[in-house]
């Protein structure tokens, strides 16, 4: 037997169906067109090349071992799923043992999916078992509504919805509400000496949301280097006074995103304001300046992540700003 070849428990019966472990650079071509062969097919906007996974796993993967945490189904010779396993930690007492998985579609209810999962999750147990005992443990994946099958095998195999978010899109850039910020907060053009206080705010305006975790000594840089990190097009609110940042709104373009899909979208992300401001305004202040922002930008159209089971009523804060429901993703949990 080759030495990347894994001996795989519920195998399906198809003939020349084998499983095997990651080889290298080699493979990042046919992770890239399962990726996007499988997102295609469930009508997600993925379009993935064997650069952007070399980029990935060069740079990106945590807590990853592609040689160990990675499976292979191949028929025939042919590479026709692929799934990856990795862990974080979600707060100081839990665990979260993540993995994703994709299989191109003429390959899909024939039981290659089932045979994935069940060598993945007995990948992640052994991971966890090296862990402290003291930590809560999950097995953790997010799926698009669209992605039916999968949701199919989650559920069969114990797993639980645990949160919903939805897709929300802005299909024009018109009829922008002109929404003013509180009497005595301004807005700043954002400089390098910023940036510190922004994160600071950012965090501290994080604190009690869903999935909330402590950021390490390496989060700043990694926010600062992140490739939507784009200053220009943020809305700061500041209390002038207090020389305080109050609320934000991290706009960003994915210009690589737009050529692929021949649009012009513009993200109004990082909408966040301190506890003592809301429900003042700001939030719907700053995004209606955000939206202007990009369409100043020579965008058409804008979109956000919102979380629906929030308790700050974001869903009809975006409705008002003209954002519609576009999808939903549910992330499954199950206890380790």
């Amino acid at each position: 037997m080759p030495v990347d070849q894994i001996i795989a428990e519920n195998v399906p019966n198809i003939s020349g169906v084998v499983f095997r472990h990651f080889c290298g650079e080699s493979d990042y071509a046919a992770i890239a067109k399962i990726i996007t062969g499988s997102s295609k097919a469930d009508g997600l906007e993925r379009e993935v090349k064997a650069e952007d996974i070399s980029v990935a796993f060069s740079t990106h993967l945590t807590n990853c071992d592609p040689y160990k945490d990675i499976i292979f189904a191949e028929v025939a010779g042919e590479i026709v799923g692929y799934a990856r396993g990795w862990w974080v930690e979600e707060t100081p007492s839990m665990r979260l043992y993540e993995h994703n998985g994709f299989i191109l579609p003429a390959w899909r209810r024939k039981g290659i999916g089932f045979a994935l999962l069940c060598w993945l999750v007995k990948r992640l147990k052994e991971i966890a078992e090296t862990h402290p005992s003291e930590y809560e443990k999950y097995l953790h994946t997010t799926v698009s509504q669209a992605e039916e099958g999968a949701i199919t095998l989650l559920e069969r195999s114990g797993y639980q919805p645990v949160r919903h978010f939805y897709q929300m899109i802005r299909p024009n850039l018109d009829d922008i509400l002109d929404s003013p910020l509180p009497s005595g907060l301004e807005v700043r053009p954002v400089t390098k000496k910023h940036y510190q206080a922004i994160w600071k705010q950012v965090i501290e305006a994080s604190q009690g949301e869903w999935g909330y975790s402590k950021p390490t000594k390496d989060s700043y840089q990694a926010w600062l280097e992140h490739p939507h990190f784009q200053p220009n097009l943020w809305q700061i609110a500041w209390d002038p006074i207090k020389n305080e940042v109050v609320g934000t709104v991290l706009t960003f373009i994915d210009h690589e995103e737009n050529k692929q899909f021949g649009r012009n979208r513009g993200y109004t992300e990082g909408v966040g304001v301190l506890q003592k401001w809301r429900r003042k305004g700001v939030a719907s202040a700053l995004i209606s300046l955000s939206l202007k922002a990009q369409k100043d930008a020579g965008m058409h159209e804008s979109a956000l992540v919102a979380d629906t089971d929030s308790d700050r009523d974001v869903i009809r804060l975006f409705e008002k700003c003209g954002f519609q429901v576009a999808s939903k993703e549910t992330i499954y949990r199950k206890p380790l």
